[in-house]
C-alpha cells in the first residue's frame, strides 16, 4: 500500500493532520504536491479522445456519459455518439430512440434523455452555444455542481473548483489519511488552494489520472467519505429490469403491461412500480395499456 504523502514545510517533514482543510497551505505545500501530481501525469497521463478537443458539445457529452460509469465503457460509445450526432443541433432534432439506441450499454439510461434535453435548451436558449456561467449550466437538465466545473475546466479553461470521485481520493490520500466521515465541504479549500489557474484544464485531467490509478494501488480513500455509498449489485435490480424494458422497445413499438411484467420475472408489483416511475422520468410513454418510447 502507498505511504501518505509527506510534504516539506519548513525545512521539516509534516504529514498534514485531521485539520488541513481549516488551514492556508504553504507555497511549498502547494508546489510540492503540484510537482507529484504533475509527474505521473506526464509520465503516465491517460490518452482520451474527448481530451483531444475543446468542443463543448463533446466536452458535454463525454461528462455526462462519465457520470457513474468507468472511462473503459465510455471508450467504447464516445466516437460512435458523436460521429451520429455531431452538435446540439443534430441531437436537439433526433428522435429519442435513435438517441436510447446509441447510449445502449452505458447503462443509466436516464442520463441519454437528460442528455438531449440539454441540447434542445442549448439549441433554443442559448443559440446552439453551451453556456460558460456556472450557474446556467446548473440550470440545464442533469448537470450537478462537478458537470458543471468539469465543462468549465475542460471546454472553457475556466479555473473552477469542483469534485468527483478521482479528485475526492486523492485529496483524501493525501492530505486527510486519518480521518473518517471526511465532507466535502472539507475537501473543497484544499482543492481551490492548490488549482492551477493558468492551466485548470490540464490540472484536473491530471489530478483525474493520480486518482484513478490510487483506486487501484491503494485501499479506497472514499471509503472515508462522508458522501461514499457502496453500489448495490447489478444483478436483478431494478436499473437492470429498467434497462431491459427499454431494450425491448427498442426492438419493437410497444409493450405490452404482461410482457413488461414477464421481463422483470413476473413480479406485476415491481413491473408496475417501474414503469410508473419510466413513465415520470419521461423515459416512455403509455398508450392504451401499452408503453413505448416516446
Amino acid at each position: 500500500m502507498t505511504k501518505p504523502f509527506v510534504l516539506a514545510q519548513d525545512g521539516l517533514k509534516t504529514c498534514l493532520g485531521p485539520s488541513t482543510s481549516l488551514l492556508k497551505l504553504s507555497a511549498v505545500q502547494i508546489r510540492t504536491f503540484r510537482k507529484k501530481i504533475y509527474a505521473y501525469y506526464e509520465e503516465s497521463g491517460r490518452r482520451l479522445p474527448w481530451r483531444e478537443t475543446s468542443d463543448p458539445y463533446r466536452i458535454l457529452v463525454s461528462e455526462i456519459m462519465l457520470q457513474q460509469t468507468q472511462v473503459e465503457r465510455v471508450l467504447t460509445k464516445y466516437q460512435v455518439f458523436v460521429d451520429s450526432f455531431r452538435d446540439f443541433h443534430e441531437l436537439a432534432k433526433a428522435e429519442f430512440k435513435e438517441v436510447l439506441s446509441a447510449w445502449q450499454g452505458l447503462g443509466y439510461n436516464k442520463r441519454a434523455l437528460m442528455l438531449k434535453r440539454v441540447a434542445e435548451t442549448v439549441v433554443l436558449k442559448y443559440g446552439s452555444t453551451l453556456p460558460r456561467s456556472r450557474e446556467e449550466l446548473l440550470g440545464l437538465p442533469g448537470i450537478g455542481k462537478a458537470t458543471a466545473g468539469a465543462i468549465l475546466a475542460f471546454a472553457y479553461n475556466i479555473p473552477t473548483v469542483f469534485i468527483e470521485t478521482n479528485i475526492r481520493r486523492v485529496f483524501l490520500h493525501h492530505f486527510l489519511h486519518d480521518d473518517e466521515r471526511v465532507k466535502d465541504s472539507e475537501i473543497v479549500p484544499l482543492v481551490d488552494q492548490t488549482l492551477d489557474r493558468e492551466k485548470p484544464r490540464t490540472w484536473y485531467y491530471a489530478l483525474m489520472d493520480y486518482g484513478a490509478i490510487l483506486g487501484k494501488s491503494v485501499a479506497n480513500p472514499n471509503r472515508r467519505s462522508a458522501h461514499y455509498r457502496k453500489q448495490g449489485s447489478f444483478a436483478n435490480s431494478d436499473r437492470k429490469l429498467r434497462g431491459e424494458i427499454l431494450r425491448i422497445l427498442l426492438q419493437k413499438k410497444t409493450l405490452s403491461e404482461d410482457e413488461a411484467v414477464a421481463s422483470t420475472g413476473g413480479d406485476s408489483c415491481r413491473a408496475t412500480r417501474i414503469l410508473s416511475q419510466m413513465v415520470k422520468e419521461g423515459l416512455v410513454r403509455e398508450e392504451s395499456g401499452s408503453y413505448r418510447i416516446p
